[in-house]
């Protein structure tokens, strides 16, 4: 019996492109991916599109780094002994021999300094930069490698936002609701609604945040719900809102009981008609 086309990666010339694996991306994640290539995503662009895009943009990454690596392991073989020489008479180590950002350990910046001009102008332009048919080699590379240490800074953290603040992603359970089911993923403040009237949902604070005080609204408690010194149910007062009496908290204590409970934050950007919609609930996906 053949193999399906999907179990495998079928580009055998770029082995480290999954095929089958992006096509099961959700669009949200592949909108992503592509930003992450310097590539801005069309808002009507529909998820074939997407995937094919993303297929693209992965094959001409890994043809890059191939060509790269092989560059930067027949330059090394070359000229090793000649900088080893070099380094025992003047007593000094070679900068460009080492990685000269320790904070930035994933940014390559001798293997950055060896690319050639062109290559460093479509990396960069690549990576939304303009302006750079007048620069220098020197330029270039000092710009690429600003850029690289800038992202790098920036993934670290943002990783380490995810892993203290939720995630992003929807949270999941025994009692997942239909509305969380079909809702849309926002994991982070670039992610943007398929459409106007989408249903979302996300974990990310800042997103929440956001959200919130582009409406005017504030973090807030039902008073009287507190139990054992912990804040008890969780609402967001509107301007103008003349429901419940409710007591305004900060953010940090409203996200700590909304993590505690293991929330999920449903809502709208913009109801179908494209008007500001302020609908929202948290859902617990274990009750």
């Amino acid at each position: 019996m053949a193999a399906t086309k999907t179990s495998r990666n079928e580009t055998p010339s770029t082995p480290d492109v999954a095929e089958s694996k992006i096509a099961r991306m959700k669009v949200g994640e592949l909108r992503r991916r592509l930003r992450d290539h310097g590539v801005e995503p069309m808002d009507d662009m529909k998820k074939p599109e997407l995937v094919k895009k993303l297929i693209k943009a992965e094959k001409s990454g890994a043809k890059k780094s191939a060509s790269a690596k092989k560059s930067i392991s027949a330059s090394a073989a070359s000229s090793g002994s000649a900088k080893s020489s070099a380094s025992t008479k003047s007593g000094k180590k070679d900068r460009t021999a080492r990685n000269d950002t320790p904070n930035t350990p994933d940014v390559d910046e001798s293997g950055i300094a060896r690319m050639k001009a062109d290559e460093l102008r479509r990396e960069l332009k690549n990576r939304g930069v303009k302006g750079t048919a007048g620069l220098k080699k020197p330029e270039l590379v000092s710009k690429f490698i600003k850029l690289s240490a800038a992202d790098s800074r920036k993934s670290s953290a943002s990783a380490s936002s995810s892993s203290t603040k939720g995630g992003g992603g929807k949270r999941t359970g025994k009692a997942t609701s239909d509305s969380l089911k079909y809702a849309q993923e926002i994991r982070s403040t670039s992610d943007k609604p398929e459409r106007q009237g989408r249903s979302l949902v996300t974990t990310d604070h800042e997103v929440i945040r956001q959200w919130a005080e582009a409406r005017g609204a504030v973090p807030s408690t039902v008073p009287g719900t507190d139990h054992d010194g912990h804040l008890g149910v969780l609402r967001l007062d509107f301007p103008g809102y003349s429901g419940d009496r409710l007591r305004e908290v900060s953010w940090d204590e409203w996200f700590d009981a909304f993590d505690k409970r293991r929330l999920n934050f449903i809502y709208q950007q913009k109801q179908t008609s494209g008007k500001k919609s302020n609908f929202f609930q948290l859902e617990n996906p274990d009750e």
